[in-house]
């Protein structure tokens, strides 16, 4: 006799912002919920998580006391349909540091670093998502084959809701927005 295996209903059911909060940081680990569906993420590698860490660091350092920089926390853009994202970096209100689910309103910025198998999702569907939800930056982070990443910055247009083409850089991000902040991303 074999044994079939059986998807676990929230594998093709979708949820609610209600149900999602029942749920252990355990069964969040890991996954993004897309218009009410769970998406499974794959585990991040050192060589994703060391840019987003950096980054957020420097980010953290910069920004003064009225903003944090952190990563791998679930940001609501949406309740009906439900979607949770979990960018790489958040740049968020640090007077909402106890504020849970955290909101676009209490975002500045956010970074994606791109890796094998979420070229798509971060250069175009979360681009998308995030613009829509009115977070004012979005910075993609490529991994070069010079080994020093490219940062791609974007200005959210509040009018369109959809991001303007900020400055690329490589070598030493040098920005003046949201917050003046240097980085060398040769230390990445």
């Amino acid at each position: 006799m074999t044994a079939e295996m059986v998807a676990p209903a929230w594998m093709h059911e979708q949820i609610t912002a209600e149900e999602y909060a029942s749920w252990s940081q355990e069964q969040c680990a890991g996954i993004e919920i897309v218009d009410g569906m769970v998406v499974v993420r794959p585990s991040a590698s050192k060589r994703h998580n060391r840019p987003a860490r950096i980054l957020a660091n420097a980010l953290d350092a910069a920004a003064g006391p009225e903003w944090n920089a952190d990563t791998g926390f679930d940001v609501r853009l949406q309740d009906v349909p439900l979607t949770n994202r979990r960018p790489d970096v958040v740049v968020y209100r640090a007077d909402t540091i106890d504020i849970t689910p955290t909101r676009p309103e209490h975002v500045l910025l956010v970074a994606e670093v791109v890796s094998p198998g979420s070229e798509t999702t971060d250069r175009i569907v979360k681009v998308d998502q995030y613009a829509k939800a009115g977070i004012g930056f979005y910075w993609r982070i490529e991994q070069a084959a010079t080994g020093v990443p490219l940062v791609y910055t974007y200005v959210l247009d509040p009018a369109t809701k959809t991001y303007r083409d900020g400055d690329v850089f490589t070598g030493v991000l040098k920005a003046a927005a949201p917050f003046p902040v240097e980085i060398d991303l040769g230390q990445i």
